[in-house]
């Protein structure tokens, strides 16, 4: 049965959302706050990431933000503040951050990562896009024999999962890398992933929604929901009233904001990270993650992305040009030859990645309202799980048999 369905959030689950939803027949309308240009979607580094099985909430994790919040250069922080949502989810976090949960969560991470990459092929195979997307693997490249050590513990429990992952010597990855200039001593190389070019792909999906009859609401800010016996019947935006059978919230960092308005819970931080982008040849072919440093590197279609940092603050879109110099001043340690010049720098842009406490998005229906799905929550993976929550999101909707469980992403877990 064909809905009218109002998706709240124009970034990539947004978008996704409403591209696996008009495939079904629904009628959709996409309402986002921003002029569908700018943002997390936009500015993180593109990759499809069946690697990153173990989550942001890794033991440990919060014992290095505090450690490193002292220090301007550091690449993760949590800034501290006398917040009761902000108190709650360090709790939330400290609590998952066991070797226990941890594990528990990483088959769950791997599957939807991996129906995630098949999906973004479906899409690309389907000759109603024309964008850029290689699958060419990670190099997660390290330059202490401590931090190889370490990722290799990582890669070894990925074979287990059945990803195909090797530890490579510096002359391998050399071999790989024949004029990136690469300053390591080895990478443990993983051949899962892929990479995109988000601020090309967007722009094509959204045109593409366009065209199949989507209606996109830019620069509408929603207001208030209105609920009547347990549903919402209506959103208030700055411009109007529109009404809908099904409400799906889609608004990374800001969904704990507006998901209270419903009297609901979903426990969010949000985590700015940063990019800059390189026009030069840099000589770079294979996405990598510069291990140390913490920067996540792609060669882009035209350009080379150099994205990074970690910082737990509250919602705001302040540059630390500290921190920003640290990414590039760190990436000409790892490539000989590379200079990242200072207008390339001064160009960064900042997005907010939405973390919840156990590192899992939250993808699934409110209880007490019945006609609101959430999709949020994705923190550093929200590229890579786009068209998988899409997806997800269309079957809760459409009342099909959901791809995969949705048990370990339920919205009320924290409730």
């Amino acid at each position: 049965m064909s809905k009218e369905v109002v998706i709240i959030g124009g970034g990539i689950i947004g978008l996704c959302s409403a591209y696996y939803l008009q495939k079904e027949g629904h009628k959709v309308t996409v309402i986002d706050k921003s002029d569908f240009s700018s943002g997390a979607s936009y500015v993180n580094a593109g990759y499809i990431t069946p690697s990153h099985i173990i989550s942001l909430a890794a033991p440990g994790m919060i014992n290095k933000g505090i450690k490193w919040m002292f220090d301007s250069k550091s690449p993760f922080s949590v800034k501290p503040r006398l917040d009761y949502d902000f108190l709650k989810w360090t709790w939330l976090f400290k609590k998952a951050s066991t070797k226990e949960k941890v594990e528990s969560s990483i088959k769950t991470i791997k599957d939807i990562n991996i129906l995630s990459r098949e999906l973004y092929q479906e899409i690309k195979d389907s000759n109603e896009f024309d964008f850029f997307y290689k699958h060419k693997g990670l190099l997660m490249c390290y330059q202490t024999d401590k931090a190889g050590e370490e990722e290799w513990k990582t890669g070894k429990r990925a074979i287990q999962e059945g990803l195909n992952v090797e530890n490579l010597t510096k002359e391998q990855v050399l071999k790989l890398e024949l004029n990136a200039g690469l300053n390591i001593k080895g990478a443990v190389y993983y051949h899962t992933d892929a990479h995109m070019t988000p601020n090309e792909f967007m722009p094509q999906l959204k045109s593409y929604l366009e065209k199949k009859g989507v209606t996109i609401l830019a620069n509408e800010e929603v207001l208030d929901i209105n609920v009547k016996n347990d549903k919402v019947t209506s959103i208030r935006t700055n411009k109007q009233e529109v009404t809908a059978d099904e409400i799906v919230v889609a608004t990374g960092s800001w969904s704990q904001i507006l998901v209270k308005k419903l009297n609901a819970t979903v426990p969010i931080q949000a985590g700015k990270g940063y990019r800059i982008n390189v026009s030069q040849d840099t000589g770079i072919t294979i996405p990598a993650i510069l291990m140390e440093a913490k920067v996540a590197v792609t060669p882009m279609n035209g350009f080379t992305r150099f994205a990074g940092t970690m910082e737990v603050d509250k919602i705001n879109n302040n540059i630390n040009r500290v921190r920003v110099d640290a990414i590039a001043r760190a990436s000409e340690r790892f490539y000989d030859g590379l200079k990242i010049n200072q207008k390339e720098i001064d160009d960064v842009a900042a997005g907010l990645r939405p973390c919840s406490p156990d590192g899992l998005p939250y993808i699934g229906r409110l209880s007490k309202v019945k006609n609101v799905t959430i999709a949020t929550g994705h923190a550093m993976m929200g590229w890579s799980l786009g068209p998988a929550t899409g997806k997800l999101v269309s079957e809760i909707i459409s009342d099909k048999k959901t791809s995969l469980d949705l048990n370990p992403f339920h919205v009320e877990r924290y409730s």
